[in-house]
């Protein structure tokens, strides 16, 4: 119970959800700043981490920030979420999404994957604004180094599909 909470808390933007998409990142942001974050990780890893953990150097755009873990032991590293900053030293594994699906496994299974492939998992978290249903949440994670690193968006299609895509 305690790993669902997190994860709900975890994945929410620190704005209201709104039905204005401008408000959130999309898909192609999302990617573009994991890129971003990747080449930070590999430039200097201490610098990243902190770059990220406040949100600096353009690692806090709406709704889009990175998160990292280590591939080790899936602890997180690295997470710019004023409502999620509990979850630091947290093992990624053990969240749960509101129907119960372990996604953090998922984001985890990248370590296992070449660097530079990107995963897409896919789950759904309640909006700690008004909205108390829960809403689709994508996460593109992939393998930088020794740690896991991802950036989640809200996808915003009416036929979405609840699964794991690699790519």
């Amino acid at each position: 119970m305690t790993a669902m909470v997190s994860a709900a808390v975890f994945m929410f933007s620190p704005a209201a959800f709104a039905q204005d998409q401008g408000a959130f990142g999309a898909a192609s942001e999302a990617k573009a700043m994991l890129l971003k974050a990747v080449a930070a990780v590999r430039a200097d890893k201490a610098k990243a981490l902190d770059s990220f953990n406040k949100g600096e150097g353009g690692f806090l755009d709406r709704d889009l920030y990175p998160f990292c873990t280590n591939a080790s032991d899936g602890k997180f590293v690295a997470l710019n979420n004023a409502n999620a900053g509990q979850l630091l030293g947290q093992d990624i594994r053990t969240l749960k999404d509101s129907s119960g699906k372990t996604f953090g496994l998922a984001q985890f299974a990248a370590a296992q994957r070449p660097e530079g492939q990107l995963t897409e998992v896919r789950y759904l978290v309640p909006n700690s604004g008004a909205h108390t249903t829960p809403l689709p949440r994508a996460s593109f994670t992939t393998r930088a180094g020794d740690l896991v690193c991802g950036v989640g968006y809200y996808p915003m299609t009416t036929h979405w599909t609840f699964e794991n895509h690699s790519g």
